[in-house]
């Protein structure tokens, strides 16, 4: 174990040096970028050594695999964050709530309505981010560009979630930059605190364009 440790921490420092890099080099207006490690695919015994080098914030994809793996890692690791990543079904919100401390996709009037009634009734006021469909691809999740602003704010004002940020996916194949600019512009329009842009090969670029959280899988965990 010892050994998976020492890699862990290796990762984890290569990883958060680069991003420190970017944050000073390109004067990005966070003070700090949060580094979401995405676990999913990944068992409890993959995940344990990176919790043991100090990583506390995950990011998972599916609420049942999640279940499956977290509420042990829980209890030894009461301080640790979990973020979910992945698109939410409403008939898992109450099981989202229960599980998740952070919800990045609300992208519909139908889902914001249940997770805040899922809230209510745990007495739980999760931080949600709005997924944005940055790239108007029909095959992904997300509340189409010109319509995110005004849902924020109906997220806000009819649902009463505590919407702290936005999150987008880029399509695959294109300069990610253009796509990270926009949804800080729509951040701004928002007003909104956070961005989670970034995966393994373009978190870099993200942070250039002012992101806070950026979501790390494969260059920490490496493939699936």
């Amino acid at each position: 174990m010892a050994d998976r440790v020492d890699a862990a921490a290796t990762a984890l420092g290569y990883i958060k040096t680069r991003m420190e890099k970017a944050r000073r080099r390109f004067g990005a207006p966070p003070e700090h970028v949060e580094l979401v490690a995405v676990s999913k695919t990944f068992g409890a015994d993959a995940i344990a050594p990176f919790l043991k080098a100090g990583q506390r914030v995950f990011g998972e994809n599916r609420v049942q695999e999640a279940k499956e793996k977290w509420p042990a890692l829980r209890e030894r690791y009461r301080d640790l964050e979990l973020h979910l990543i992945g698109p939410l079904q409403t008939n898992k919100a109450r099981e989202a709530v229960a599980l998740f401390d952070v919800i990045e996709t609300v992208d519909r009037d139908k889902l914001a309505a249940m997770l805040a009634e899922e809230m209510s009734r745990a007495r739980r006021r999760l931080p949600c981010f709005v997924q944005v469909n940055i790239g108007g691809e029909e095959q992904k999740a997300g509340i189409p560009t010109n319509e995110a602003v005004a849902f924020v704010e109906r997220c806000r004002t009819v649902h009463g979630l505590d919407i702290v940020g936005l999150m987008c996916i880029p399509p695959d194949g294109q300069p990610a930059g253009p796509y990270f600019a926009l949804l800080a512009q729509l951040g701004k329009e928002a007003s909104v605190a956070s961005l989670s842009m970034g995966m393994s090969g373009d978190f870099e670029t993200a942070i250039a364009m002012g992101a806070t959280h950026v979501r790390v899988g494969s260059a920490l965990f490496g493939k699936r």
